[in-house]
């Protein structure tokens, strides 16, 4: 993938894709690069529009496609907020009902020693 990546900075910089561009890119984000894979990228990208394919992919990214999830997300909350409020109920009754214990146990020590 960051062979692509490599091609892809290249090409919107307005550079040559070249096994030289490729490797400098590479190296300059610290990555090791491969001659054979290098070779078979642009061997693979010889008969590609790039502008073409970008176009034909971007509609998929397109942001229009994402808005509903903020949408979503408040009623998601507010369908939450109820079961996270219960939970705070029980825990709150949950050490009510230890410290009542812990109380009568202790009532039962005090008579030992009384």
């Amino acid at each position: 993938m960051e062979y692509i990546y490599a091609a892809l900075l290249l090409h919107d910089s307005g550079k040559e894709i070249t096994e030289k561009g490729i490797a400098a890119v590479m190296k300059a984000a610290g990555t090791e690069s491969d001659k054979g894979r290098i070779k078979a990228l642009i061997s693979a990208l010889s008969d590609v529009n790039i502008d073409e394919a970008m176009a034909q992919a971007q509609p998929a990214y397109a942001p229009a496609a994402m808005a509903p999830a903020p949408a979503a997300m408040p009623a998601q909350a507010a369908a939450e907020a109820p079961e996270a409020a219960k939970t705070k109920k029980e825990e709150k009754k949950k050490e009510e009902e230890e410290e009542k214990a812990e109380e009568t146990g202790m009532e039962g020590l005090a008579s030992l020693f009384g």
